[in-house]
């Protein structure tokens, strides 16, 4: 009852406007790991965006498999910032997370098909490069930029053409990501 306790206290200090504090925060709750993921797995809903924030980040370094879902469902959150800090997560816990990644790589949000392939590049796993060949399609510029990032990042020679293609996209940043992941690969 007492590690519960101090660890709540811990993820509520996650509001504190100092830097440093939020830092020491994450360093000990990664210390405490596996106990503390249970609580920072509700606290992804708390109504405040620094626990939100802080929580994500936590699991992230914890890299407990059990957080995956409840991180894949943080990427829906009205925040950027809590969506950014959850892709981070997701891409941390690596070959556990590629298969959930994968699978909403589809969803009808944009913003969280962009975090999974910006997630899927960050773990680096090959299974990812068709979906990710797939996404360069995708309607949103956020999505084609994440997974041409991705395939450059993975580093898969199957994604050479579908690159030099996304040379010709509608949107700027996606044809210099494109072009610079080429340079990688080529």
């Amino acid at each position: 009852m007492e590690k519960e306790e101090n660890v709540a206290r811990l993820i509520e200090s996650f509001k504190e406007d100092d830097e440093h504090v939020r830092v020491q925060v994450l360093e000990l709750l990664e210390e405490i790991g596996s106990p503390a993921v249970e609580q920072l797995i509700e606290a992804l809903s708390s109504g405040n965006k620094n626990i939100r924030i802080g929580s994500a980040k936590a699991l992230g370094e914890i890299k407990d498999p059990q957080a995956i879902s409840p991180l894949i469902e943080t990427l829906k959150d009205d925040n950027k910032w809590v969506r950014r800090e959850a892709s981070g997560a997701l891409s941390k816990m690596g070959e556990s997370a590629v298969d959930p990644l994968l699978e909403i790589l589809n969803d009808a949000d944009w913003k969280v098909r962009g975090a999974a392939a910006w997630a899927l590049g960050s773990i680096g796993d090959k299974r990812a490069v068709e979906p990710l060949i797939n996404s360069l399609s995708d309607e949103s510029g956020f999505v084609r930029g994440g997974a041409a990032w991705a395939l450059g990042n993975i580093g898969d020679k199957r994604a050479i053409e579908p690159l030099k293609k996304a040379l010709d996209d509608k949107s700027g940043y996606v044809k210099k990501v494109a072009a610079n992941k080429l340079k990688n690969l080529e």
